[in-house]
């Protein structure tokens, strides 16, 4: 990319630049002409709300407009007849895929940004976050996940309390983890419904809470032909229903399956190095042998990670080859297929080793070792490697500006050059994903390996710090988006809560102490635990009804805003009644008259 200091020079005015659109180097005169009038005929129809809003709500906005500019009755880019567009089409995104823009990246607001820092992560200290101005820079969604990933935290010292002396002195004993996992079980189910409650406290107070996403724009990568929307009545891209239905049941979905079968043909590997590890220990006995045996579980977790990552991407190609027209349905099955895959790969050898292998000692070993190792990566693969390499090319780019001899001020020049070399963060994805998959670790088999929240605690408290260096220093500024919760992601926690009932039940009912009350008789045992399990179900559905969503005051203030706008409504049609009923005597004295 070409830039001249005498472009980036904003001494002359108070312009703050908001969003870098990059270019590629060879991009022909009329191609920018043409892009730039585009966007300048966008910007004309909006109206001037820079004083009102933050600079993050400027540029989502400025997001939200380039996304939406689609060709109209162009046939090609200019300059560029191998582009071709259809009425449509976005433009942004043809741009991109061309190769003729190679980015568009908000810029960070140093100052702001700097006393971020100084709130939020640069002071080791035991402290809450800085939530609400973490929402003003980053936007809600981000705000969201750094307020779950706190809530999570404190939420699980707990169990980690309660869990260590269980460890520690009740070891062997299962018929007391009875206590243990009933304890989690409730454990679960209350601490997802106060987050509820307090997210709805969060968002209402940022105006987000009544947010509606049923006339959402269609998104970005949304493609077919153009024409009139018969609800909204606006212009858009139409793709038939159908259509997207085959692809997701003729490919999508086989696509899945045979990966699920490829996780557990990997998954029956692990078994037979299990078993050769332990063969080899069994003979020779030595110490180095005893270390051998924690050898497969590290490299099955790390295969573990290596697989999610690939699924990952291959799973976004299908979704996006599907042609969702909304963002939201976009990410619902995203996450529906990635969790699926994740939660097989991630714990289908825990089920095998706890319900058919039946070897307590080998599931605590493999919970542990999984747990460790995946929390290892993800801090060295998300947060330190990047922060490695930015820091290289941040000395790289200070030691080119220290060799450019200019008068000009060559401030935002460094920046847009030190920015653009960024990592793009992709989004909370990957972060729920991580905290998902370690409620799973937690609540599945927590009368088994009741250490797991304390290592969770531990690797969270860092994970605060490490995710606000990755925002803050490590990635691109992201762009912000409003939300109003954290969407799916609070259904598939629950559903794992769901699920841990029935782990924990059945774990308990194969106990050897459990199972000697009933030597004779493994049918009444098998309907006792079932009656338990349906019992704790009961008791998780009835704990989720009765307590609510949304605190009291915060209910009131909403049944008052309804009040408020119906009683607004009314007036507004009162006044046009009388105004019509004013006009109509006028208007017969005409009629006489004449």
């Amino acid at each position: 990319m070409k830039v001249t200091l005498s472009a980036l020079n904003t001494s002359e005015s108070s312009f703050t630049p908001l969003v870098v659109i990059e270019l590629a180097q060879d991009v022909k005169e009329e191609t920018k002409e043409w892009l730039k009038n585009r966007i300048i005929a966008k910007k004309e129809d909006g109206d001037n709300n820079d004083d009102f809003l933050t600079m993050a709500e400027c540029q989502f906005i400025i997001k939200h407009e380039l996304e939406n500019l689609r060709a109209k009755d162009e046939k090609m880019i200019p300059g560029y007849p191998q582009a071709k567009l259809y009425p449509g089409k976005s433009l942004l995104r043809r741009l991109l895929t061309s190769g003729i823009v190679i980015q568009v990246f908000p810029l960070h607001d140093n100052e702001a940004l700097k006393k971020l820092e100084d709130s939020w992560y640069t002071r080791f200290a035991l402290k809450y976050q800085p939530i609400d101005r973490i929402r003003g820079y980053f936007g809600e969604t981000i705000a969201l996940y750094f307020g779950f990933l706190e809530y999570f935290t404190f939420a699980l010292i707990p169990m980690a309390v309660i869990g260590l002396p269980y460890y520690l002195f009740v070891w062997e004993d299962y018929d007391k983890y009875v206590i243990f996992a009933s304890f989690n079980l409730i454990w679960s189910t209350v601490i997802l419904e106060v987050w509820k409650r307090g997210c709805a406290n969060m968002t209402y107070r940022w105006g987000t809470l009544l947010m509606k996403r049923k006339f959402e724009e269609p998104r970005p990568g949304f493609h077919g032909v153009l024409g009139i929307n018969p609800i909204t009545g606006k212009e858009e891209p139409l793709y038939p229903s159908y259509k997207r239905q085959l692809r997701i049941y003729l490919v999508s979905l086989p696509f899945v399956c045979l990966c699920l079968y490829f996780s557990l043909y990997v998954m029956m590997i692990y078994f037979d190095l299990e078993v050769w590890a332990l063969g080899l220990h069994e003979n020779s006995g030595s110490e180095w042998t005893s270390v051998l045996l924690y050898v497969p579980s590290i490299i099955y977790a790390i295969v573990i990670e290596i697989m999610n990552r690939l699924y990952r991407y291959a799973a976004e190609f299908l979704t996006s080859w599907e042609n969702h027209r909304l963002e939201s349905a976009y990410q619902n099955h995203l996450i529906l297929k990635v969790l699926v895959f994740n939660f097989l790969n991630c714990f289908a050898s825990l089920f095998y080793i706890a319900f058919v292998l039946k070897d307590m000692k080998l599931l605590r070993q493999s919970l542990a070792t999984l747990l460790i190792t995946s929390q290892i990566l993800n801090q060295i693969v998300e947060s330190l490697l990047p922060y490695w390499l930015q820091r290289k090319h941040g000395v790289r780019v200070k030691r080119k500006m220290q060799a450019l001899k200019t008068d000009s001020d060559a401030t935002l020049y460094e920046q847009v050059i030190l920015e653009k070399e960024m990592g793009t963060y992709l989004g909370t994805f990957d972060d729920y994903l991580e905290l998902f998959l370690q409620f799973g670790y937690v609540s599945l088999f927590s009368c088994v390996y009741p250490l797991a929240a304390a290592f969770a605690v531990l690797n969270n408290f860092t994970e605060v710090n490490s995710d606000a260096l990755k925002m803050c220093r490590v990635f691109k500024r992201p762009f912000s988006e409003p939300s109003a919760s954290i969407g799916v992601w609070q259904l598939a926690f629950e559903t794992m809560s769901v699920i841990s009932v029935v782990t924990n039940c059945a774990l308990i009912g194969m106990s050897p102490q459990v199972n000697a009350i009933f030597p004779e008789s493994k049918a009444d045992l098998i309907l006792i635990v079932v009656a338990v399990e349906h019992a704790l179900l009961a008791l998780k559905f009835i704990l989720a009804f009765a307590i609510p969503d949304k605190p009291r005051h915060i209910q009131v203030k909403l049944a008052r805003l309804e009040f408020e706008s119906l009683e607004a409504l009314k007036q507004q049609q009162m006044k046009l009644v009388t105004e019509n009923l004013k006009e109509e005597p006028k208007e017969s004295g005409k009629e006489k008259a004449t």
